[in-house]
């Protein structure tokens, strides 16, 4: 017998392919990195907040610009890709990369919480890397990463404080700490909402309080907790005063009850209808949302997550797969009646949908999920290859920038994205009025306009175009 038709070979493919498939998808996102400019508007805000931390040496304020305090969120995000700044360059490919990491390691957290459970790694590990929302964050230059990473710790570890290991429920608190220091209270909401859930639907209101006190360390957690957050928000108000107020109360309060905060310093507010945050979920979390209603049928009809015949007492939700369902919906619940939402809120509940459809699909040969999963790297191949075409002009100012041909101070006239602060390296200011373009006429700089602004204004007759987007022209003015 060949040995590729031996009995011992016969098991092995899948699971090799499995593991390929795997690396092959985490190797396309990670290349992917440096394929595409920092985008307006979040990517290149935190990129240049980043980069102005690595160039000032102030890292215990994250800047909005020099001297401008950011209190919209706190510093891990920028402490992050600052970090990787001052240890190999500035660059797109380096201010992402602790990002992916950081995803990295939420991936292999989940897939060590699915094993205790008997539920395939690999299984796990394919269906949440190659979640649409969690595979284009990965990566991406933002707060949710580091959100993702200190809620996943937070649920496993509350679940095995639970089930008996105690040790377990300060790794909990301990990502709570990760969660307050990437973005803030919404963690301890978020989670808040899922353990209350799953406490009250599967141990009951009488019994909750008294087996939360006996199975989670929660004096001791809570003080580990506030021993490794405590320190950076006293002295972030010390250094700013009025960032508690802000923070607290603006960005956690009125801007969830008031979608239209006219208090906002830092963006403009969104305002979508309530409970639009479920339709976020349903396509951010594609394509393994589209199995959930199966996959939670199946763990219903029996409750251990294989495919056997059960009788009719038997069915119904085991307590580890309610728990799931509280963790997956946590994040919908808490944004159900806000209004001022992302896509990327819906993050959180990506490693419990992983789990869930592992879960339900436990006892069977996944070999029809192959195709799936290898759909979305592809597709994620095409999309930076579009953006490379010339789409990126329109989101980022990288390539308008680099058409300058001479060293000249850059200007932008009445607005300025982010993105040209980075790229720019904070150089790039904007000018208000006409007053200043007339005394900067007698010296040669360049201005970015927008074409709309190009026939408003007579101010730029003089100057001479150089490129332009479907947007923005860059011009060449004050030439003798």
């Amino acid at each position: 017998m060949n040995a590729l038709q031996s009995p011992s070979h016969k098991s092995n493919p899948l699971g090799t392919n499995l593991i390929w498939l795997l690396m092959g998808v985490l190797l396309v996102r990670l290349v992917s990195l440096a394929l595409y400019p920092l985008m307006d508007t979040t990517e290149a805000r935190y990129g240049e907040m980043a980069r102005l931390m690595a160039e000032t040496g102030n890292w215990l304020t994250p800047q909005f610009d020099y001297g401008v305090p950011f209190w919209g969120k706190p510093p891990l995000q920028n402490w992050m890709s600052a970090s990787f700044i001052e240890l190999f360059a500035n660059n797109e490919f380096f201010l992402r990369l602790p990002h992916f990491i950081v995803g990295v390691l939420s991936l292999a957290l989940v897939v060590k919480f699915a094993k205790r459970f008997s539920i395939n790694g690999l299984t796990v590990a394919i269906i949440y890397a190659t979640t649409t929302v969690f595979y284009v964050c990965l990566g991406t230059v933002m707060t949710d990463m580091g959100l993702l990473l200190g809620l996943t710790l937070a649920f496993i570890g509350f679940y095995l404080a639970w089930q008996g290991e105690y040790f377990w429920g300060y790794a909990g608190f301990a990502g709570l700490a990760i969660g307050l220091m990437a973005k803030g209270p919404v963690v301890i909401a978020i989670f808040g909402i899922g353990v209350s859930l799953w406490m009250l639907w599967a141990v009951g209101p009488i019994n909750m309080w008294r087996e939360l006190w006996q199975k989670v360390p929660l004096l001791s957690g809570l003080t580990l907790m506030l021993s490794l957050v405590l320190p950076w928000y006293v002295m972030a108000e010390q250094a700013t005063p009025g960032f508690i107020q802000y923070f607290i109360v603006g960005e956690h309060w009125s801007r969830f009850v008031d979608s239209g905060w006219k208090g906002d310093l830092y963006g403009t507010a969104h305002d979508e209808a309530r409970g639009t945050i479920w339709m976020y979920f349903a396509v951010a979390c594609l394509p393994w949302s589209f199995f959930l209603p199966r996959g939670l049928y199946r763990l219903y009809q029996n409750n251990s997550g294989a495919n056997t015949e059960v009788s009719q007492q038997n069915k119904g939700f085991d307590s580890f797969t309610k728990f799931l369902i509280c963790w997956m919906i946590s994040p919908m619940v808490l944004f159900t009646l806000a209004g001022n939402i992302l896509p990327a809120y819906v993050l959180p509940a990506a490693p419990a949908l992983a789990l869930l459809i592992a879960y339900a699909w436990k006892g069977d040969v996944i070999r029809r999920f192959v195709t799936i999963a290898t759909s979305i790297p592809l597709l994620l191949m095409v999309v930076v290859g579009v953006l490379n075409t010339g789409v990126s002009k329109e989101k980022s100012d990288k390539w308008l920038l680099e058409q300058r041909l001479y060293d000249l101070p850059v200007y932008y006239w009445l607005q300025q994205p982010f993105s040209s602060r980075y790229y720019s390296e904070g150089k790039a200011v904007v000018v208000n009025d006409e007053e200043q373009l007339i005394r900067l006429q007698n010296t040669p700089y360049y201005i970015v306009v927008t074409q709309t602004q190009l026939t408003k204004y007579d101010s730029f007759a003089t100057c001479k175009l150089e490129v332009e987007t479907k947007k923005k022209v860059l011009m060449l003015c004050g030439e003798s």
